[in-house]
Formats: C-alpha cells, structure tokens, sequence
C-alpha cells in the first residue's frame, strides 16, 4: 500500500525523535511505497544518506513556513517553536491534499513529534489517520516536586499548565477523536488521550533499535568483575530524577560499587554537591557529555542502568542497557516502565521521595549481591528488544495495523 507519513523531525543523523521518524520512515518502506512530509532543514543530510545508501519505496517531500513569518519569529526553520509546530502542521495539510490527488494513498501517519498535545490537521482528510506513538501524558507527581530547584518546579507548572491548556484546544480533541488508532507511549498518555476522545488507544513504544547497533553493544558488554558499577546516561535535567539515583546509591552503601553519570546539564552542579553531602563524591563519576559512541562504551562497561526518570516517552537508554544485557532499575512512571517490564529489570513504585529512594537502593543491592539474577536480567532484556523493538519488528507491527485499520473502514 501507499503511506504518507508526517514526521516534523527526521533526520538520518542525530538520535532521539530525529532517529525516530527517519529509521521509522525506513522501515516501514521496506514493506510498504512511503512518502514522507519532512521539513526542508533535514533535505541535504537525508538526500546525502539516500545516495549513499538508496532505500527503495521511499520519497521525501519537504515543506517550512513562508519566509514572510520570520518577523514575527515564528518562521525560521533553524529555530522551530512550539507556535511554528502547530503552523507547520496546519501547513502539511494542503501538501498532503495535493499528494492524495497525485497518488492512491491508504493510510496517513503522524509519527513526530511524539506528543498528544499538539493537534495533527492531517486527521481531518479523507483517508484512515493513525497517531502516533504519541506520548507526553507524563508528569512527575507532585510530591517530588520537594527535590527540584526554583526553576524545576517553574519548569514543571508552566508544563502542565500548557499541557492542560491543550488538551480543551478544540484541533486537538478533533484530532484524537478523528484517529483510527491511537498508539501511546504509555498508560499515562493512553488514559489523557483517552479522556479527550481519542478512540482505540493503544500503548506502544515510539522507540526502536537497529540490528547492527544491537550487535554492536553486545560486543561491547565488558564489565569490570572487581567493581559492580551502577551508570546513568542522559541530560542533567531535575526531571530525570539522577538526584533520586545517588540518594539511592548512598543509601545502599554497597562495598567496591561505583556509580557513572553520563551527560550534562543544568542540574550538573547540584547533582555533584549532593553527592559529596551525602558521602558518596569519590564513587560517582561524572563523565560529562561524550559523543555517542563513547557513551555507549560506557553503558557497555557498567553493570546496571538506574533511570530514575518521572517523566519520559521514551527512555531509549532503557533500550540500548537492554541490548547491552544491562538490567534496567526505574519507577513506574512513562516508557521506561513500559521498556522494563517482562523481566528486564526493577521497577519501583513512585510512592514519595523517601519510599522511592529506599526502593531503589534495595534494588541496588539485590542486583549487585546476586551477580546470576543481574545475569539473567540482562538475557531477559537483550531478548525482549530482538523479539519486540527492532526497528523491523516494530515495521512488521505498523504493517499489520495498517491492515486492521483498512479492514474495519
């Protein structure tokens, strides 16, 4: 069949929501003819990648806003707002009504950005709409508030001030009530959808992996047998939770343990004072910001990923410590729950801070005291990603969506 996909970030160079809608796009064309409404900023990395590696089935067209909004700062296409998201996807709709002139198109399908709370224009032609894994229903509750800084707290109220905002903006609730499908990145994002009218929710995961980065991390797996060592990879941010991390690791007070802490961020000082406050400054290591490769080396070399997140979509360091037959510890909060569950890892209840903190360590210590456990853990994880989220397997997955949504229309 003909799929038009919408993928506002697509990018063969760069990870996060820009590897999404690019290895997305790409896999679904290999079962499928796929044109893809991307934005003009991403033309010459995706057409210097299509002539260096041709993929068949699939086209690119591209679209920005008229130059004539640029005074008004909503028109550049090097600095994208939330404002020029929701114009741009306003604007896709016409491109798409000439492509379905053009072409006997069967499904169209939004894939980013991954968030329920902007609307998708493109649910209101004439042709079965499939959204997303959309995502962003999460929130950190309210109780953890106490851990974050002035501007974490600022952060988090104006967030779920705009996200409640949008969810009465009348575009958006067209769009989730116009979907054939919902697909959510997790229960939390499933239930908002749900409540705003969207119609067969769906919870699965935006994220996937390609085989030979799999491959790759496997390879890599070279732990240190003298020191277990605990590693948390992303951007030092209060609501990624690593300050729940190393109160967690002072408190288990595991002997010959390190803790690795990979990334930068805003909260990289307050995070390195807490961890000399409690004791613990000569067994954490902040690494700072690596290029990807180096990061993954490091994820391969440690025993155990804590991702101590209260709020993400995703969670793809979840997937990559899973490839790496690292057991994942994180709490029942968004994706990364959803990526550890099944025997992959520990998942700890988000109760309140001093509860969640005394959970974690506890996990801390039963994986670092039984060495076979963490074993299998990390088999259970490696198999759960080759069985459920290569990128193939997740394109096999849309295809036979596609086909359920064609036959009850």
């Amino acid at each position: 069949m003909k799929v038009l996909l919408s993928a506002y970030a697509c990018s063969p160079v760069g990870g996060s929501e820009l590897g999404v809608g690019w290895d997305c796009a790409c896999a679904v064309a290999e079962h499928h003819e796929v044109i893809v409404i991307t934005r003009t900023v991403f033309q010459s990395l995706i057409e210097a990648e299509l002539k260096r590696a041709p993929r068949k089935n699939l086209s690119f067209v591209y679209y920005d806003l008229p130059s004539y909004c640029r005074p008004f700062g909503i028109g550049d296409p090097d600095k994208p707002t939330q404002i020029y998201y929701v114009l741009w996807q306003r604007g896709i709709r016409r491109v798409a009504r000439a492509l379905l002139a053009k072409h006997d198109i069967s499904i169209i399908h939004h894939v980013t950005f991954v968030k329920y709370w902007a609307p998708s224009f493109l649910a209101t032609l004439p042709v079965p709409f499939v959204w997303g894994p959309v995502g962003g229903g999460e929130c950190a509750p309210i109780r953890f508030w106490t851990g974050f800084s002035f501007r974490g707290k600022v952060y988090e109220f104006l967030r779920d001030a705009a996200r409640w905002l949008q969810e009465h903006n009348p575009s958006v609730r067209r769009t989730a009530r116009n979907a054939a499908v919902t697909l959510a990145t997790s229960e939390q994002t499933a239930e908002r959808v749900s409540r705003i009218g969207g119609r067969n929710v769906q919870v699965y995961a935006a994220i996937g992996m390609p085989e030979d980065e799999i491959a790759l991390l496997d390879k890599s797996k070279a732990p240190d047998p003298a020191v277990f060592r605990f590693v948390s990879v992303g951007r030092l941010l209060h609501w990624k939770g690593f300050h729940l991390g190393i109160a967690a690791f002072a408190k288990a007070a595991i002997p010959n343990a390190e803790y690795w802490i990979v990334g930068d961020g805003p909260e990289n000082h307050r995070l390195a004072a807490l961890a000399e406050s409690l004791g613990v400054g000569d067994k954490v290591k902040f690494w700072g910001l690596l290029p990807r490769e180096e990061a993954l080396r490091r994820l391969a070399q440690s025993d155990v990923l804590v991702h101590p997140s209260l709020h993400e979509s995703g969670g793809g360091v979840c997937l990559e410590a899973m490839a790496a037959r690292c057991p994942v510890i994180c709490l029942n909060l968004g994706g990364p729950a959803v990526l550890a569950s099944g025997g992959a890892g520990i998942v700890v209840d988000a109760t309140d801070v001093t509860e969640t903190e005394r959970q974690l360590a506890e996990a801390m210590q039963r994986l670092s005291s039984d060495r076979a456990l963490c074993k299998r853990m990390g088999e259970t994880g490696q198999r759960n990603v080759n069985e459920r989220y290569l990128w193939r397997s997740k394109a096999e997955h849309y295809s036979a969506l596609y086909a359920q949504v064609l036959k009850a229309e």
